[in-house]
């Protein structure tokens, strides 16, 4: 004979196993976005986006590479990008990027926030946390 309370546990435990599962899944397919000349303007014309502009030979932009993605499973409401500004020195230009690097929070296309240098977690948090809707 089963007990309907025991019962009702189990479905709720089955029921927060099933969505933890799902977040976990939603979670890893968080990607941060490589942006060009044919696509930056579409990605930053809607909706927040932050911008990494780096370069390969750069160590400081390799060292904000994890932080980055790890930031972008965090703030899911900001889509995250990247700029490589040896192989994208138009947008770069544009831009007035001239040290490496560089992070510009875009919103609805319009440029809002800059930070320089390797400024960690708690400066990209920090932009993060301005603009949480």
């Amino acid at each position: 004979m089963e007990d309907p309370e025991l019962e009702k546990i189990k479905q709720k435990k089955l029921a927060e196993m099933l969505q933890r599962q799902q977040e976990s899944i939603a979670q890893s397919q968080v990607q941060v976005l490589d942006l060009n000349s044919a696509n930056f303007d579409g990605v930053t014309s809607q909706g927040l986006v932050l911008v990494d502009f780096w370069a390969e030979w750069c160590g400081p932009c390799k060292m904000m590479h994890p932080i980055f993605d790890r930031m972008a499973k965090k703030y899911r409401h900001i889509k995250f990008a990247r700029v490589n500004v040896d192989q994208n020195q138009d947008i770069s230009m544009k831009f007035g990027v001239q040290a490496i690097p560089t992070f510009i929070m875009f919103k609805d296309g319009k440029q809002v926030e800059r930070m320089m240098g390797a400024v960690g977690e708690p400066g990209i948090h920090m932009v993060a946390k301005k603009y949480q809707t």
